[in-house]
């Protein structure tokens, strides 16, 4: 099999993935149409981005792709309240958080594309076929399984309710997501001043850990994982692999090492940065020493 088959091979291995996972969780989900509400939700992830897929790979562009996972994220969890046909408060809780974080994440990669006018990531991407689809299906995969706890609970015959799970998760959630919109923010107002072209950013909570906005965005999922997790009985617990498929994604395959390789080449001769590295933590943070 050569790289290309093995490519498209790969993008149907891990469009069934998200759907077989769905299809675990499923066990008290609600039917719509002969399937389970949940599995309908995970169909839907994967069949918009591979439907983005193909103008993507028509105007070889990757300017849509941040903003159609966003968008990936509110329909889909719109899907999962409306076939779940639920009116408990903490199924509209977990939809609210979710569209909020979708809505908020979304357009402020969409605008950093906008004025970056490309991302590095898809220079040899975007022009492979076999390579883009499957970037595509990824993007499919990761907003399946990093929204399957909350699906699980809204699609569920058995209801979460509002308790205090509901109020820790929301506490876990508000501080995640408020963490994530601070280190986005700042790091945007560094590289927004021209003194700071060339430099690495070390101050404001961006001296508390390396990656604060992973932390956040772990932080905010294991929340949402909390106030899920009531309505679980049975194989639905395996829908707790959403924060830890959050942190795996983050911390082992795209996020940090990705940027650390970059900080290396970057900066690996800085003392500064190798004092920084090794003063302040990877993703959990801690107050900077003095």
């Amino acid at each position: 099999m050569n790289d290309k088959a093995a490519a498209y091979a790969t993008s149907i291995l891990i469009c069934a993935v998200a759907i077989g996972l769905a299809f675990v969780v499923s066990g008290d989900s609600v039917e719509a149409a002969g399937l389970p509400a949940i599995v309908w939700c995970a169909i839907a992830a994967v069949g918009i981005n591979l439907a983005v897929f193909v103008p993507s790979w028509l105007l070889r562009s990757e300017k849509f792709y941040d903003l159609t996972g966003s968008i990936t994220y509110i329909s889909t969890t719109v899907l999962a309240l409306v076939l779940g046909n639920r009116d408990e408060a903490t199924s509209w809780i977990m939809a609210v958080l979710i569209i909020v974080w979708a809505g908020r994440l979304g357009s402020f990669l969409f605008r950093r594309i906008l004025a970056d006018g490309f991302d590095r990531r898809f220079n040899k991407i975007k022009v492979n076929p076999a390579l883009l689809m499957r970037t595509w299906a990824l993007q499919g995969l990761w907003v399946a399984l990093t929204a399957l706890a909350a699906w699980t609970a809204m699609t569920s015959t058995d209801e979460a309710p509002f308790g205090v799970f509901t109020i820790v998760g929301l506490v876990v959630w508000v501080i995640g997501f408020g963490i994530e919109v601070r280190a986005d923010s700042e790091k945007a107002h560094f590289r927004a001043d021209p003194a700071n072209d060339g430099r690495f950013i070390s101050t404001g909570i961006w001296a508390w850990s390396r990656h604060p906005n992973y932390f956040g965005e772990i932080m905010l999922w294991v929340g949402m994982a909390i106030i899920a997790v009531p309505a679980f009985d049975g194989a639905e617990f395996v829908a707790l692999i959403s924060p830890v498929f959050v942190w795996l994604l983050l911390t082992r395959v795209s996020g940090v090492p990705m940027l650390e390789r970059v900080g290396k080449k970057r900066w690996g001769d800085d003392p500064e940065y190798a004092e920084y590295c090794a003063s302040t933590p990877v993703v959990m943070m801690r107050p900077p020493r003095r």
